[in-house]
């Protein structure tokens, strides 16, 4: 039996072989998973109207109440960002091919989860260890090989992982409870790394009884969005982590959007409105024309 802690270094020596092993059986096994996965990521999407284990990291109540009570408000996903989920789940997907191929134990995969009522389905479970894939950027897979994850994880990744971890407690194929890992993929540079996790138990039931008590209320909460200086305009503008809400516009009514060359920015107030070049967008995406 391999030990989770050779993953890395054995998928890396197998990708490197050129004797056949990656076979028509393995091929078509990950061609069939990555088909499963684009049909979800291309198909209709059904909004949630329940708390899930997978989105337990810390939100705006306003976003999350939203997102359980009206969830059809939500922005459509831009055509990119559809994109970058698209080969997100292939990453992944090839992962797990890998970690077969390579001859460790990989099982219960996309089992489901509940716990305290929150139902959620983690990855697998490898060589006896919750393991949570994510493909990321090679800023974001940074904070997994230097461990800042522990103080800066913006979107709940570790909390994510208690939740599995918790649901998992009784599950005879998870045969260590309190350790977990997240096997992060850095989508440009090909890196791998497993950042190991301690269980968290106390403080996943927390923020469970505590975004139960925001979604149980009748009307949506305060927004609690980060707001930041916009350079010295006087302008503010949402920060990163807020800048991804799919419920924004419920959150900041008047919010202006911005395309300038690195990206959108989102004004939640315009002392002076960017110059003429930067085109504005309205919530549904169509040009706003300006006299000047």
């Amino acid at each position: 039996m391999k030990l989770i802690n050779t993953l890395i270094p054995d998928i890396y020596r197998l990708v490197g072989k050129r004797d056949g092993w990656f076979t028509s059986e393995l091929a078509t096994e990950l061609g069939q998973e990555i088909a499963l996965k684009m049909q979800v990521n291309f198909g209709e999407r059904t909004e949630s109207r329940s708390l899930r284990l997978s989105k337990m990291g810390p939100v705006c109540p306003r976003h999350l109440w939203y997102s359980v009570h009206k969830p059809e408000l939500a922005e459509p996903l831009p055509g990119p960002a559809i994109i970058k989920f698209a080969y997100g789940h292939t990453i992944e997907a090839m992962a797990i091919a890998l970690a077969k191929a390579a001859g460790h134990e990989v099982t219960g995969e996309q089992d489901e989860l509940v716990v305290d009522g929150v139902k959620g389905h983690r990855d697998c479970v490898l060589d006896g260890y919750i393991v949570d894939v994510k493909s990321c950027s090679s800023r974001m897979f940074e904070k997994f090989t230097k461990k800042t994850i522990q103080v800066d994880d913006p979107f709940g990744y570790l909390d994510q992982l208690d939740g599995y971890m918790v649901g998992s407690a009784n599950d005879d194929l998870v045969r260590v409870k309190d350790i977990a890992y997240i096997w992060a993929i850095d989508k440009v540079l090909g890196k791998m790394v497993l950042y190991e996790h301690r269980l968290r138990a106390d403080s996943i039931r927390a923020r469970i009884h505590l975004h139960k008590q925001i979604v149980s209320s009748d009307d949506p909460p305060v927004c609690q969005c980060g707001v930041v200086s916009d350079g010295k305009s006087g302008n503010l503008r949402l920060d990163t982590k807020a800048s991804y809400s799919p419920y924004k516009h419920e959150c900041f009514p008047g919010l202006r959007t911005f395309v300038y060359s690195d990206g959108y920015r989102f004004l939640t107030r315009v002392n002076r409105r960017p110059e003429a070049h930067i085109l504005e967008l309205d919530r549904n995406g169509r040009r706003v024309y300006t006299i000047n």
